[in-house]
């Protein structure tokens, strides 16, 4: 007998992950991207010979990625070639940088070297994070679409050790005494849409897995893995409609039945998974009289990551710099702060990452040249929608390529910039349909988590699903594999019975 037919909005990683492991299972797949290229934020962006990833740029918890492919019967190893980062980044500070190694005794070694006495906090912090991360992440694996999923016994037996009423930096503290060593683990909260003086203590898994199971490179990218599966996908049967943008999601009654495309084309499914950005889906494809909690109005009023200024630059010299390298503002909590709050937001003195893959990797730039991916924090449209990027951008790049010369040690940067992109928060809204410019969508603040995170089966409607970092378990390239595989497990469960 046909298994159902499954409509997917939108070709993202998560679209793409739900995709491979229904099709893989004999679902009839068909997804529909406005694009002209799978992988959404994790597509791959080309130009005058030089390959960028859009969005993503760390691979990790990459065993969860391992479990996709091996959930769909391949091995991933076989479509995409990894390579272990060591050191993971480097972390510039006003005076001094930091290599942070995955290699536990040479984190030491470099803690002692830059901060005399707080490599001693390193086990502690691998010992009591690990311990908390057993506890926590079995919790992210479970879907709370039902109030009673609250109940289960993985999240009653994390509850003692969610770190509730500790700040991510009030927990780091427990481990680190100098403020730049606490911030060498802290600082990704910034992407959980929270600074770590606001960020849950419980969230320090996110500096601990990366110091458990290590940051990867995927040559090509890491838009390559949305390609992978793309091809995939299509090889089981699937089908990918590329230049096809979804307009609205059908519903008779409560039941979702298909979907409406810009040109008028209905297409009729027995189930529908969206893909999209939460926030521009619930405000433009889901209809407000069956989804009211779900109002342009009231997730208007939710709460939103930064948003991010891109430069993508193909450079006609090549550098040895890192692979990643994190430049600190002199006055991070400021900058921090000025970022989610969204006053005094400036531009003379801001945060930044810049990613060099050249070093790692001759497949992304011409021989004898670099690329650089260039990601600055800054606030979303929802908090500061007055900022002026049409003069803003040539100041900030001027500063950039300043701060670059002086603490990554390269020169001429300027007159080496042979080809550019600039994606800005006003060009994530029209050009990537991401609410508020929202780059990493929700917060994650814990009254926007588990259950009270929009749910992977849509409440209120019957065959209608969420995947993608919007839903639960959240944003990041492994959680949103995740959301993809609790999504498929309650399909492949209805269509079971």
């Amino acid at each position: 007998m046909a298994k159902n037919k499954i409509i997917i909005v939108g070709a993202g990683p998560g679209g793409l992950t739900a995709g491979l492991l229904l099709a893989t299972k004999g679902f009839d797949v068909q997804i529909f991207e406005k694009d002209n290229r799978p992988g959404g934020r994790n597509q791959t962006l080309e130009f005058d010979g030089y390959k960028f990833d859009t969005g993503p740029t760390f691979l990790m918890m990459k065993f969860i990625l391992d479990e996709v492919f091996e959930e769909a019967g391949y091995r991933s190893e076989d479509y995409l070639k990894f390579t272990r980062l060591d050191p993971m980044y480097r972390l510039y500070f006003t005076d001094n940088y930091l290599d942070v190694y995955f290699n536990h005794e040479k984190l030491k070694q470099e803690l002692r070297r830059v901060f005399p006495g707080e490599e001693k906090g390193v086990s502690k912090f691998l010992d009591k994070e690990g311990r908390r991360f057993k506890r926590l992440f079995p919790c992210l694996q479970k879907d709370y679409s039902a109030w009673y999923g609250l109940f289960n016994k993985s999240l009653l037996k994390a509850i003692p050790i969610l770190g509730v009423g500790r700040s991510l930096y009030q927990v780091l503290g427990s481990y680190f005494s100098a403020q730049e060593a606490r911030l060498s683990f802290t600082f990704q909260s910034k992407y959980l849409g929270m600074s770590p003086w606001e960020c849950p203590g419980g969230f320090a898994i996110i500096p601990y897995v990366e110091h458990a199971f290590g940051i990867y490179h995927v040559e090509g990218g890491l838009s390559r893995i949305s390609e992978v599966m793309a091809d995939l996908i299509v090889r089981h049967g699937g089908k990918i409609h590329y230049g096809k943008t979804v307009k609205k999601v059908l519903f008779r009654s409560k039941d979702a039945y298909g979907v409406e495309l810009m040109d008028g084309q209905k297409v009729g499914a027995d189930d529908v998974i969206i893909n999209a950005d939460f926030g521009y889906a619930a405000a433009n494809l889901l209809p407000t009289d069956l989804v009211g909690a779900y109002s342009k109005e009231k997730v208007a009023k939710k709460k939103y990551s930064c948003s991010t200024l891109m430069f993508y630059w193909g450079m006609k010299k090549f550098y040895k710099t890192e692979h990643h390298s994190v430049i600190f503002a002199h006055k991070y909590r400021e900058n921090v702060n000025s970022i989610f709050g969204g006053e005094n937001f400036t531009i003379d003195d801001f945060s930044f990452y810049v990613r060099n893959s050249s070093v790692s990797d001759n497949t992304v730039a011409p021989k004898g040249k670099s690329q650089f991916y260039i990601l600055v924090p800054v606030p979303n449209k929802q908090v500061n929608a007055q900022i002026d990027w049409e003069q803003a951008v040539p100041l900030m790049k001027k500063r950039i390529i300043g701060i670059m010369e002086q603490r990554l040690g390269i020169k001429d940067v300027a007159k080496n910039i042979e080809a550019e992109k600039i994606v800005t928060p006003n060009d994530w809204v029209s050009d990537y349909n991401v609410f508020f410019g929202a780059t990493f969508n929700l917060s994650h603040k814990l009254t926007q988590m588990l259950y009270f995170r929009p749910h992977n089966r849509l409440n209120g409607v019957r065959n209608c699903y969420l995947v993608g970092g919007g839903t639960h378990p959240g944003s990041g390239l492994p959680t949103i594999y995740e959301s993809a595989r609790i999504t498929t497990k309650l399909i492949t469960d209805k269509s079971s019975k």
